[in-house]
């Protein structure tokens, strides 16, 4: 069952006794918590019905103690453990969660762990009660996300917009929706995101990025390249050499696919290398600037950077330096 699911089944008023949230994804998670947290009871009945531990400072005894409680004035208690993995002897738990109290929700919050499912810990949560387990969104799944995500709050942004803004923020899904919110109040009756709106109210350039530099590499544009680079330079912070090198071995890696698509259709091509068909014609491009060999050599290049970006091969040169030295042997 997904966390959406759950939310779903909450609305209608359908609930389990345990629910187990596991895994990498705190965004998913905290979704979950928030709603039961703010929406299963209402405000008089939170009152006397809504208990909530934190795992550092919660003990087993309290928490099942609060958990076998009868609710006051309402039909059900909700009782939460945010931030379980950091609660000592959690898995004494498993008494309370063999036999739960119908009348009682409890919700564990188990962030950037799971439960051995092999277990009969874990078994017997499945059993009585829900186990989700979440998973960190890919890279390539970020964007469809945001728009939709952009769309439920009834704004639009292009598709450069949108690649600059997922570009710069990456798969981090509560900042990106906390962005999000904040542009959103900026934008006051406006209902369209532009790229002045990411500089202005992000913090990333709509000139000098790593999507703008990866355009320029592609299009062979030295000139360009250098200038980005030289901002990113001079502004360390708008573009670590931890976030360009990764962001061009994946423009590059989907480039290389461009040569086994089967097809110059640029829609095929879109389909097969899985990009969004606006930007289609930048991997097109630097297929047919770069050739097999060349983007084969790039890609090496990327490797051998990335390396010495952590100081392997590499005497304590400066980022900036690094980046122009890969520049040059990449466009020459």
């Amino acid at each position: 069952m997904s966390i959406d699911k759950i939310i779903t089944e909450w609305k209608k008023g359908v609930f389990k006794p345990v629910y187990w949230l596991e895994g990498d994804e705190e965004y998913f998670i905290d979704q979950a918590v928030n709603y039961a947290e703010t929406s299963i009871l209402n405000e008089s009945e939170a009152s006397f019905n809504l208990t909530v531990f934190y795992g550092k400072d919660a003990t087993w005894p309290e928490v099942v103690n609060a958990c076998r409680r009868y609710p006051m004035f309402a039909e059900r208690q909700v009782v939460i453990i945010k931030e379980a993995q950091q609660m000592r002897d959690i898995e004494k738990l498993e008494p309370y969660i063999d036999n739960p109290l119908s009348s009682t929700i409890f919700i564990v919050s188990y962030k950037d762990k799971k439960v051995d499912g092999r277990t009969k810990f874990a078994k017997l949560i499945k059993e009585k009660g829900v186990l989700v387990t979440t998973k960190k969104m890919y890279d390539n799944q970020v964007p469809e996300w945001t728009q939709e995500l952009l769309e439920t709050k009834g704004l639009s942004i292009s598709p450069r917009g949108l690649a600059l803004f997922v570009d710069h923020i990456g798969n981090d899904l509560t900042r990106i929706e906390n962005e999000i919110n904040k542009i959103s109040i900026n934008l006051g009756k406006r209902k369209t995101i532009t790229e002045e709106d990411i500089e202005e109210f992000v913090g990333v350039s709509k000139d000098f990025n790593v999507f703008e530099l990866q355009s320029a590499i592609a299009h062979r544009d030295f000139a360009k390249a250098l200038r980005i680079i030289q901002y990113f330079e001079a502004n360390p912070k708008a573009a670590p050499i931890q976030l360009v090198l990764p962001s061009l071995y994946s423009f590059f890696s989907k480039v290389f696919m461009v040569f086994g698509a089967g097809t110059t259709d640029e829609k095929g091509v879109a389909a097969a290398i899985g990009v969004n068909p606006f930007f289609v014609k930048d991997y097109m491009q630097a297929a047919k600037i770069y050739n097999f060999q060349g983007v084969e050599r790039i890609l090496l290049l990327l490797h051998q950077y990335n390396l010495k970006s952590i100081g392997i091969n590499s005497a304590a040169t400066e980022d900036g330096s690094l980046l122009k030295e890969m520049l040059y042997k990449m466009t020459a």
